[in-house]
C-alpha cells in the first residue's frame, strides 16, 4: 500500500532525523516522534490486518491522529531549534502527504464497504 510505504519512509527519516546530539539529550520529544511516526505504520497494517472496512477505517483514522500528533511535534522540534527549514519543509511534506492518503483510502472504504484487498500485499519493499 503506497500509505503505508509513505509511512515507513517518515518513520525512518524521524529515526535519522532523531539520532543526532541535539535529540539525543531530549528524550521527551525523541521518544514521542518516534512512537508517533510508528503509531502511523502499525496502525495502517493492523487495520489492513483485522480484515473487516469497518475497523480498518478506525485503524486509519488512528494513524490519521497520529500524523497530526507528528506535525505538531515536528513544529515543536522546529520552534526549539532543533531541526532547520529543510528538515522542517520535508517532514511536514511527508506528515501532510500520509494524512491525505489516509483520508483517499478511508473515503475510498466508505464508497466501497465490500471492497476486497488483495491477499498478495506485502509490506516490504
Amino acid at each position: 500500500m503506497e500509505v503505508w510505504q509513505t509511512s515507513r519512509e517518515l518513520t525512518r527519516q524521524i529515526y535519522d532525523l532523531t539520532q543526532n546530539t541535539v535529540f539525543s539529550k531530549d528524550y521527551g520529544l525523541r521518544d514521542q516522534m518516534r512512537r508517533a511516526s510508528i503509531s502511523i505504520m502499525s496502525n495502517i497494517a493492523e487495520g489492513f490486518e483485522s480484515r473487516t472496512n469497518i475497523l480498518f477505517k478506525e485503524y486509519l483514522g488512528r494513524a490519521k491522529a497520529s500524523a497530526g500528533e507528528l506535525r505538531a511535534q515536528v513544529y515543536v522540534a522546529k520552534d526549539i531549534g532543533y531541526i532547520g527549514g529543510d528538515n522542517f519543509s520535508q517532514l511536514i511534506g511527508l506528515c501532510e502527504l500520509c494524512s491525505r492518503q489516509i483520508s483517499r483510502f478511508m473515503q475510498y472504504l466508505e464508497k466501497q464497504p465490500n471492497a476486497i484487498r488483495d491477499e498478495g500485499i506485502e509490506y516490504y519493499v
